[in-house]
């Protein structure tokens, strides 16, 4: 097999769960990993027996092929950007960027130049989310209605050892956690129509709860409650809820509503989790999984599969197209808030090919 070199910029709290899945698709060749922080750079690097570098090496290095960027989200178009300049194709962490502006700027450069960008999340990819969307598109829901989407929780600086950047201008709960949610719901229903929201911060500052920096107060310069409805092409009108102010809830992350059934989808931040299904008439039985990729986190299963797509000149799957619908429709929350109004979504996007086939062993999945 025709390995795909890849090149990492960004080590910090994620960087090691792609690394460690990575492991898993032969395809991914690593060839260093870099930080601005060359300190953390070295740590991951030894972690991992890998090489550390310096960005610009990275950059430089003729046997990278992508560049995955897992930079906080309003470095991912700039850092983005320098890998297109190189010659990378480029896969950035969510969001694709912190303003639909900046991912278009993104999406256009990548056009001129002929290369390819995608950007997390991957977990659609996995064998829960790919079942339930099996049996959507074999029609057990009968016309698709609508349904709801629900991340609430008090706030991530309750676990993360720095969390100021989830409050600032490109964080919240939109953009940290509607990615998933979003993307699952495309994978799913097809394309977004327009949408309507609100948006709301009840407090202006947070106290930091974990470790190191507990005890520090940090601004919130962002909607921390956002709630909103989308309108997708295929007629169905879903609810969305995304809140970092919430302390506890019964929702489940994602029900999907249609004239014949309804179905309970796992929560999209992971590739696995128990379906169920409701038949109209019934009640709710849980479902099989018939999917690879259920039994465990594979985060950088996107890139495995951006690999594949170079190699057999396919599209992949995490596309940049898909990112941009999804950034689209997250700013477009906000926006109907700020106006009152509802907001019509410009971008076109394909659902993503269904991912029948695995990509551990080699084979390129159609």
């Amino acid at each position: 097999m025709d390995k795909v070199g890849i090149g990492i910029i960004g080590c910090g709290n994620i960087s090691s769960a792609y690394l460690k899945a990575m492991a898993s698709f032969p395809i991914l060749d690593i060839k260093g990993v870099a930080d601005l922080n060359e300190e953390l750079a070295r740590q991951r690097a030894a972690e991992f027996g890998l090489e550390a570098k310096t960005v610009e090496a990275l950059l430089a290095d003729r046997g990278i092929e992508i560049i995955v960027n897992l930079t906080v989200p309003k470095a991912h178009v700039s850092v983005a950007m320098r890998a297109l300049e190189a010659g990378k194709h480029t896969y950035s962490e969510k969001p694709l960027g912190i303003s639909f502006a900046e991912g278009h700027a993104l999406a256009l450069a990548a056009r001129e130049k002929g290369l390819r960008i995608g950007a997390a999340p991957d977990t659609f990819l996995g064998g829960s989310h790919q079942t339930a969307r099996e049996m959507i598109d074999a029609g057990v829901l009968g016309q698709p209605v609508g349904g709801t989407a629900t991340f609430m929780c008090p706030g991530h600086e309750r676990w993360h050892p720095n969390p100021a950047f989830y409050y600032e201008v490109g964080g919240g709960p939109m953009l940290d956690m509607g990615p998933y949610y979003i993307t699952d719901l495309v994978n799913l229903l097809g394309p977004v129509d327009k949408v309507a929201g609100f948006a709301i911060a009840p407090r202006k500052e947070r106290v930091i709860t974990s470790q190191p920096r507990h005890g520090e107060i940090i601004p919130v310069d962002v909607a921390t409650h956002v709630a909103g409805v989308m309108a997708f092409q295929c007629g169905a009108v879903v609810q969305i809820g995304m809140s970092f102010d919430v302390a506890g809830h019964k929702h489940v992350p994602l029900e999907i509503y249609g004239t014949d059934g309804t179905l309970i989808v796992p929560d999209p931040n992971h590739f696995g989790g128990q379906i169920e299904y409701l038949k109209k008439g019934g009640s709710f039985e849980p479902q099989e999984t018939t999917r690879p990729y259920a039994d465990g986190n594979y985060r950088s299963i996107g890139v495995a599969d951006m690999a594949h797509a170079l190699r057999s000149g396919r599209p992949h799957r995490a596309n940049g197209d898909l990112a941009l619908h999804v950034l689209e429709v997250m700013e477009a929350f906000l926006r109907a808030a700020e106006r009152g109004t509802t907001i019509d979504i410009t971008t076109k996007t394909e659902r993503p090919a269904p991912l029948s086939q695995s990509l551990r062993d080699g084979r390129l999945a159609r």
